[in-house]
């Protein structure tokens, strides 16, 4: 499931980078002839990190490939529980100069909480991880105003407040 994305354009590039070693994409993108292609990942990165998966996009074998599909939209404790234990291994890896992509649809917003708190991860402010994303991804990445809160308010205590919720 996903949002509608409030009105937002399919990306311009199949994938960004977002700081050294940390890129953020989706399964589809425009490309320059203005037409929707498929991204399909081969071997360009060291670890695949999917919020979204099509069969038929990759990674190729031997890439590290971790999926856990959420939706764009309210997540239940457990999926943040994932999306903060995803987030760890793409910070762990970059740390480790390793080369990460983060996609989902669009590579916009399920990856964007997750890059966005790979970052926080690694020692960038919220705001700055924010910033970052928009800037090097798309202003229209993390339009999903949950996922800012999410974020502003800590992925761990929004995880404990929506298991409160339940």
């Amino acid at each position: 499931m996903r949002t509608k994305g409030g009105g937002a354009p399919e990306a311009r590039s199949p994938w960004d980078e977002i700081v050294p070693s940390l890129w953020m994409g989706g399964h589809y993108y425009r490309d320059a002839a203005g037409l929707r292609a498929p991204v399909v990942v081969g071997s360009e990165f060291d670890l695949v990190i999917s919020l979204y998966t099509r069969e038929g996009h990759g990674p190729d074998g031997g890439v590290e490939h971790r999926c856990v599909e959420v939706p764009d939209g309210p997540l239940t404790a457990d999926q943040i529980e994932s999306i903060c234990a995803l987030a760890e291994s793409a910070a762990t890896a970059v740390g480790a100069g390793r080369r990460v992509l983060v996609r989902c649809h669009s590579g916009y917003n399920r990856s964007g909480l997750v890059a966005a708190q790979a970052l926080i991860n690694l020692g960038y402010g919220t705001d700055d991880a924010i910033f970052l994303i928009r800037y090097r991804r798309s202003k229209w990445a993390l339009n999903n105003p949950l996922f800012v809160d999410y974020l502003n308010t800590g992925l761990h205590v929004a995880r404990l407040l929506v298991g409160l919720e339940a």
